[in-house]
């Protein structure tokens, strides 16, 4: 569990819970911080790493799916891939983000998925540490998939469901203005990476 500087009393609620590690940040770093350090404690115990947005979009249980669809002797980045997103439930936002995301994802040369702004997805541990990602907060989650697919690293889908409650409560830190900005200087990044460094430097870095 990673404490990403919060202010709500959580970690005091959490902290005695037995059969977890709480790891803390003493200010808030952004999400792509917190997995970063997720992932740096879990490659103690394990070789994979399931992440699930926490605003209840997802179903724990789909994580299945993605164990399932890594192909023999391969390692992965493995993204569901919601179906149902062109339903009037799911707010506009989300649909224009993810359309947005993956057309630039591919623009800077990363891999051609429907859906890489999906909140569940399976990291092989330790080969994501081992990216050069500097993006600290959202963006994390796609320059990830854009310097894997670089790097060599596949990067595919497995279908999931997603449940957006009419009228109901969905907490989200993500900020509609900030964060396109930040994406787009991400993607900005990224593409200039693209186009003057040469293929060979960055798959290796």
């Amino acid at each position: 569990m990673v404490d990403d500087g919060s202010t709500d009393c959580s970690y005091e609620q959490i902290k005695d819970i037995k059969g977890i590690v709480v790891l803390r940040h003493k200010t808030n770093r952004g999400k792509g911080a917190a997995l970063l350090s997720g992932f740096t404690e879990a490659a103690r115990y394990a070789d994979w790493a399931l992440t699930i947005d926490a605003d209840g979009q997802h179903d724990p249980a789909d994580g299945i799916r993605l164990a399932r669809a890594i192909p023999a002797g391969s390692r992965p980045i493995v993204v569901g891939a919601r179906k149902g997103m062109l339903s009037p439930d799911v707010p506009w936002t989300s649909r224009f983000g993810r359309g947005f995301s993956n057309f630039w994802v591919r623009a800077s040369g990363g891999p051609k998925i429907t859906d890489s702004q999906s909140g569940l997805r399976l990291y092989p541990l330790p080969e994501i540490l081992l990216l050069p990602v500097r993006a600290r907060r959202f963006q994390f989650e796609v320059e990830v998939l854009v310097r894997a697919h670089w790097r060599g690293i596949p990067v595919i889908e497995a279908p999931i469901s997603v449940s957006y409650t009419p009228g109901g409560e969905r907490i989200s830190h993500f900020r509609p203005f900030v964060d396109f900005m930040r994406n787009s200087s991400a993607f900005t990044r990224l593409i200039a990476t693209r186009i003057f460094v040469p293929r060979v430097f960055r798959s290796r870095g």
